[in-house]
């Protein structure tokens, strides 16, 4: 989360509790009715707490600025206060039931909001809902005429939100324009993986879509016999198993799929989802703008673009950038040996470097 930021909150927490009340407290009880009883949800970004006591209970109140911590604190005893960044939760997997986050996202650069939700999304259970209020309008940086100035936003149009959202892991069910300034969304952790993306990638990895078994994992062709991470190692493309943050962080190499819908097996993904999934990926592609993307698979590429099409560099470009054609890595594709996938990822790195 933007420093600058945490340093108003920091400096003015008081009087924000005193300025702003609470609002929007029937989405706050309308969430608090949608989640178990017992089960722990938390308002994420809480500020001094004024939409705790409609959350119900047990809940977490998280937050950037510690002095916002205390004064939660100090409106709900009861609650677990944290301080913490968006953009690293202090969760283990699986830990939420539900998150509230009233206008906290919109203070997080737009090409680090896939990061945050991803964080965010393995902190949820399947099924969890979550409501988020983002701010509308297509500028980044400071307001004109703030009343708390010094403030970084993140302003969105919900078509690229959305597009956003689902690439997060998460089913939209509501993207709500409210008024000029608000877009209220409420959504559920979907049953997938979340994208691993952000600017200046060396290569986006494209999958298919995730299994089951890897959608259940947390990682990307996790099934014991997948020969991807074994190769990607071997190339040196990646440097550590089984970890897309790391990929992300370290190597600069993103990961997302085509659709984002598990299944047990790819064969069960219809020609519309690969058409909407690829115009999706090439939205993605255009605004992050990576050297090469690379689709691991050929049944989704041949739906949509070339039905005879074979492995390696591709003549058609997606979003602006090179386009790479793996096979699928599945240890069910006989087709296919563990040095072709090195000699793919070598022949990715030369492309993204040269």
């Amino acid at each position: 989360m933007d420093r600058t930021t945490i340093h108003v909150y920091e400096d003015r927490a008081s009087e924000w509790r005193a300025r702003r009340p609470a609002r929007f407290a029937e989405r706050a009880e309308a969430l608090a009715a949608s989640i178990p009883d017992g089960a722990v949800r938390a308002d994420l970004g809480s500020g001094p707490g004024q939409h705790l006591p409609m959350l119900g209970r047990p809940v977490v109140a998280l937050d950037a600025a510690f002095a916002m911590v205390e004064l939660a604190h100090e409106a709900a005893p009861d609650a677990w206060c944290v301080q913490a960044d968006l953009e690293a939760l202090p969760l283990r997997r699986g830990t939420l039931h539900g998150g509230w986050a009233r206008a906290s996202y919109l203070h997080l650069a737009r090409r680090w909001l896939p990061w945050a939700l991803a964080e965010l999304h393995q902190a949820l259970v399947v099924g969890a809902p979550v409501d988020l209020t983002m701010r509308q309008g297509d500028d980044e940086g400071e307001i004109a005429g703030d009343d708390f100035p010094g403030r970084f936003f993140a302003e969105w149009r919900p078509g690229p939100l959305g597009d956003v959202l689902t690439g997060a892991g998460f089913t939209v069910d509501e993207l709500r324009v409210d008024g000029p300034e608000w877009i209220h969304v409420h959504a559920r952790r979907a049953r997938t993986l979340p994208d691993y993306v952000a600017p200046d990638l060396r290569v986006l990895l494209v999958g298919l879509n995730p299994s089951e078994y890897a959608a259940d994992a947390g990682v990307g062709f996790a099934r014991p016999g997948n020969r991807f991470w074994p190769a990607a190692l071997a190339s040196g493309l990646l440097s550590r198993d089984r970890d897309p943050r790391h990929a992300l962080r370290q190597h600069r190499v993103g990961m997302t799929d085509l659709v984002k819908r598990a299944t047990r097996e790819a064969s069960g993904l219809t020609a519309g989802e690969y058409r909407d999934g690829f115009a999706r990926v090439e939205r993605l592609v255009t605004w992050l703008r990576p050297r090469v993307v690379a689709f691991i698979g050929l049944a989704g590429w041949r739906a949509v673009v070339d039905r005879a099409a074979t492995p390696g560099l591709q003549d058609r470009t997606v979003g602006g950038a090179s386009a790479y054609l793996m096979p699928n890595p599945s240890g069910a594709n006989a087709h296919a040996r563990p040095a072709d996938f090195v000699a793919h990822f070598d022949a990715l790195q030369r492309l993204a470097d040269r």
